[in-house]
């Protein structure tokens, strides 16, 4: 399999496969995902891409996509990118790489500049083409959209229809009393709350 897109000065730099899951648990749990991932090193050698410059970056693993601050994995491939050492990058799908628009848009922009490719399982994607570098930016922003629609999900599952929203609220602390708020000035004191 091969790629209109690829050229021998790519073949002849580094390809990059980056592995990450969210947290240690899904790295646990999600076994397959993380093969999957790993997979793709399959991908590039079918792209033409020999053994020996096929590096896998699987070290920020059990760290979350939603920020690059802590994820040294993520900033080594944009050094490397950055560097001009990276033919193409590899990837499951764009959350894995960025779940926010800064550091993705940052990636696009570095691999643009050094003539660094991106592929998932379906599509090899030239940033310096107009087409592809529209099509990652939607992926970048599906994946951006999917954190806040899932965080959004969370927290109203957590408020909404809660006893804590009734006014009914107990915990496994110690028992309490507590004033709540019916309107503007004015207070009520509640009983004391029993445990369930």
């Amino acid at each position: 399999m091969s790629s209109a897109k690829i050229q021998s000065t790519h073949r002849e730099r580094l390809a990059y496969v980056y592995v990450r899951q969210s947290t240690p648990w899904q790295v646990i749990e999600h076994r397959e995902s993380t093969e999957r991932q790993y997979n793709l090193q399959e991908r590039a050698r079918d792209l033409g891409w020999p053994a020996s410059l096929i590096d896998v970056i699987d070290e920020d693993q059990g760290r979350t996509g939603s920020t690059a601050a802590h994820r040294s994995g993520f900033q080594r491939l944009v050094t490397e990118v950055g560097l001009g050492k990276v033919g193409i990058v590899l990837m499951l799908e764009a959350s894995r790489l960025a779940r926010n628009n800064s550091d993705w848009y940052r990636l696009i922009e570095i691999c643009g500049l050094a003539g660094t490719l991106i592929a998932d399982e379906s599509a090899v994607y030239n940033p310096r083409e107009p087409n592809d570098r529209l099509l990652l930016g939607v992926k970048g922003t599906l994946s951006e959209a999917e954190v806040f629609t899932l965080r959004t999900r969370l927290y109203e599952g957590r408020w909404n229809g809660t006893k804590l929203a009734k006014g009914c609220y107990s915990s496994r602390y110690p028992q309490a009393s507590c004033a709540v708020r019916m309107g503007v000035g004015k207070w009520i004191r509640m009983r004391k709350f029993e445990n369930d």
